[in-house]
């Protein structure tokens, strides 16, 4: 009996030419609303007899296989009884466009043509690729004819390009749903809380839904999430699942879980996506494709490299796409996007989903996916810069005078400097807001792209770093233009040397919904997603979004908590640093072990350490600004479990080792937090304090109480890691003490002495 194999005509084009994936960077940065628009504009020019947007499908049998193949041509033009398929593309790679510059679209274009010539019998049918320049609106037109049995050839050959894939495909397919049918959970029994969280993950999926879930650590909010999505991806609800994070440790937990579970006898390809930056194998900081051996000629290669690793491997993680990367000589940065599009599962950073600059572009199967949010938390300021962006002057001076040579982009650059030097010259402060977006900067912005597209394409290789950063800052500035509404202002900055224009995100909550809202479920958890409701609605939770607290399956009786009634309120620091070196001798005396001491800046901290190791006589370090992989390592190993004497550690709250270590054990004994972790006061924070006000809201709490006591919470976690872990939380401030504070301390942290 043949098996089955439905795709689209674009993705069948598009695997066996791969030409389609190369039209990348600058020569396409088209949004999709402007081609949609351009296409639009085309289609309402067609004749009454024509027809636009219409479906196409037709069954082909190659081999062993059925292939089922659908999509929608652009046009169906009827003139004096000759039948033309019309096939629309928009780009801005204009003077390159000539008749042969991508066969892959007159394979797509060929593809509707056999498929309307074998429903209706036709023998012969003309074909039409319309490219249309979304700016100018210019437009070109090829047209060749094909008989019946040459597009029957045609369609044969693609066939033969996909079978390999396909037949994997396939039988992969089969092999994960028996896999997921008979997997089990890993564990031997459910910890407290983790099945509720399970099966809420489970019911938010079969219903279509948004679910946030407040999951302290400790029941195991990973397998609770992915298990069960794997169970509704085995009964056919899902065809992938994505887990986004924002701290390495938490991807490494996910790689872990789906480790356990392959180990258990899971059949699934595990894609994870690690940042360029960090993967790319050239040695130069600017990435160069056209001197780069790992890029060029990439599409050539990847098809056979696709089949390779996922015949063979399920776990394909970094070393794994770094080894196959070099074997076939590829990139492993977009070798891993690549990857991800055909895996099962995806790990990544939230960027790939959220972000409008970075996320997967040609990733189509939303609908299909259920999209796991881990630390949560995160992604609240993480939007905020997501979709924020800004420019300023001394770019566009850098441009017009390293480009003299070429007048037109340098006039592009000068207008953009000169409309800076108005805003300088106009202000009448140093920094000020609008409520609207920067009058007359989109029109410059959007010629000097198209100058720098024009030489991008034709005469400067991609190794001209001030262009390139200039000209995708620019577009970045473009997208989020696209974006701005009521969550939005603008934000000028003038000094005597530069002048800033910056379109600052108030409140994320709309755009994220926005991004996420085409999956087909979103479970949002975080340990500290606390309170609740402050960010359901700042991850844009709506009415009828589900929402679940896990209590904690750690007792009270694992950790001792002291509140010290002491002001560290900023005008009473330097008063503060003796007691509350005091206060660690007195909380320290007579014990061993390891200890963590949080503190809101930099600053602060380091003239408290400074005193500190003066009168100290056991070992301590401090964590300093930008540190490198290795100190980071070397300051965690610091914390080893031991006999006798001490070791404190200094940190800041909201920094790398606030939040996502497990030092299980007596690996960590005790934490002191220092303050209420309250961001610093600026000016960013007060537009989101006025913000939030205006709109009824308490505006301190949304922009200072909430997001400080996050990053207490998050430090405090780090000492309970397990059911045999015991310590003692020491909190640094009378604010503890008042009934808003008290309010928002976790339940487990209720029970406390006042020292």
């Amino acid at each position: 009996m043949s098996e089955k194999f439905q795709l689209s005509v674009r993705s069948l084009v598009e695997y066996v030419y791969r030409q389609g994936s190369i039209q990348s960077g600058f020569k396409t940065n088209i949004s999709l609303s402007e081609g949609t628009a351009a296409h639009q504009k085309l289609q309402s020019l067609y004749h009454e007899e024509d027809r636009k947007e219409v479906y196409l499908q037709t069954e082909l049998t190659y081999r062993d296989m059925i292939f089922k193949i659908d999509g929608r041509c652009d046009g169906l033009l009827k003139a004096n009884e000759r039948i033309t398929i019309d096939e629309i593309k928009s780009t801005l790679d204009w003077e390159s466009v000539t008749e042969n510059t991508y066969p892959v679209h007159w394979a797509q274009a060929k593809c509707y043509a056999f498929m309307y010539a074998e429903d209706t019998d036709l023998q012969e049918i003309q074909v039409q690729l319309t490219y249309v320049h979304p700016k100018s609106e210019t437009i070109k037109v090829f047209q060749q004819t094909f008989l019946k049995t040459e597009l029957a050839a045609f369609m044969k050959n693609l066939l033969k390009g996909i079978y390999p894939f396909a037949k994997w495909k396939s039988n992969h397919g089969n092999e994960r749903r028996k896999s997921i049918e008979e997997l089990k959970f890993p564990f031997q029994e459910y910890r407290h809380g983790q099945r509720k969280l399970a099966g809420a993950v489970f019911k938010t999926i079969g219903e279509s839904k948004t679910l946030f879930a407040y999951a302290p650590t400790g029941i195991g909010k990973t397998i609770s999430t992915i298990f069960p999505a794997l169970k509704a991806m085995g009964e056919n609800q899902l065809t992938k699942v994505i887990y986004v994070t924002a701290k390495t440790i938490a991807r490494e937990s996910a790689e872990d879980t789906y480790a356990v579970l392959v180990k258990q006898g899971l059949k699934a390809k595990v894609v994870t996506i690690t940042a360029k930056d960090k993967i790319c194998f050239h040695e130069e900081e600017t990435c160069n494709p056209n001197e780069c051996p790992f890029a060029q000629g990439y599409y050539n290669r990847l098809n056979e490299a696709l089949l390779d690793v996922l015949e063979h491997e399920q776990l394909i993680n970094r070393p794994i796409i770094e080894m196959y990367a070099r074997k076939h000589t590829l990139c492993p940065f977009e070798f891993s996007l690549d990857l991800a599009y055909q895996a099962d599962a995806i790990v990544c950073d939230y960027n790939y989903f959220f972000n409008p600059r970075v996320s997967l572009k040609r990733f189509d199967e939303k609908k299909r996916s259920v999209l796991l949010v881990d630390e949560a938390h995160n992604l609240v300021d993480r939007g905020r810069e997501m979709f924020s962006a800004e420019l300023i002057k001394s770019t566009f001076l850098s441009v017009k005078r390293s480009f003299i040579s070429h007048k037109a982009l340098s006039k592009a650059a000068k207008e953009i400097n000169a409309w800076f030097i108005t805003i300088r010259k106009q202000a009448e402060q140093q920094s000020w807001t609008e409520d609207t977006l920067p009058d007359g900067l989109l029109d410059l912005l959007n010629h000097f792209v198209e100058e720098a597209e024009r030489l991008l394409i034709t005469q400067i290789s991609l190794d001209d770093s001030v262009l390139l950063e200039t000209y995708f800052g620019v577009q970045s500035f473009l997208r989020i233009a696209k974006l701005y509404d009521t969550h939005y202002q603008t934000f000028y900055r003038v000094t005597k040397s530069e002048v800033e224009v910056k379109l600052f995100c108030l409140d994320p909550s709309h755009a994220l919904d926005q991004m996420a809202s085409s999956f087909k479920a979103r479970v949002y958890f975080s340990a500290t997603l606390h309170p609740l409701p402050f960010f359901t609605e700042m991850l844009g939770g709506k009415e009828g979004d589900y929402s679940i607290t896990v209590a904690s399956p750690f007792r009270k009786e694992q950790n001792d908590v002291y509140i010290k009634p002491l002001s560290t309120r900023f005008h009473d620091r330097e008063k503060s640093y003796r007691p509350i070196i005091r206060l660690i001798e007195k909380m320290l005396e007579g014990k061993t072990g390891n200890y963590l001491i949080y503190f809101p800046s930099y600053q602060y901290m380091n003239a408290v350490f400074t005193e500190f190791k003066a009168v100290f006589s056991d070992d301590c370090m401090m964590q300093t600004s930008g540190m490198s992989e290795e100190e980071r390592a070397a300051f965690l190993d610091a914390f080893q479990e031991r006999d006798k004497g001490l070791f404190v550690g200094f940190a800041v709250l909201g920094g790398v080792f606030a939040e996502g270590i497990n030092l299980i054990g007596n690996r960590l004994n005790g934490v002191f937090i220092i303050g209420v972790g309250m961001p610093q006061l600026g000016e960013e924070r007060e537009l989101m304090n006025k913000h939030f006000q205006r709109r009824g809201k308490n505006g301190f709490d949304y922009a200072y109480t909430y997001p400080g006591m996050n990053k207490v919470l998050q430090a405090g976690g780090r000492l309970i890691r397990s059911e045999q872990d015991y310590g003692m939380v020491i909190l640094v401030d009378d604010r503890y003490l008042t009934a808003k504070y008290q309010g928002l301390l976790p339940e487990m942290w209720r029970d406390f002495t006042v020292l």
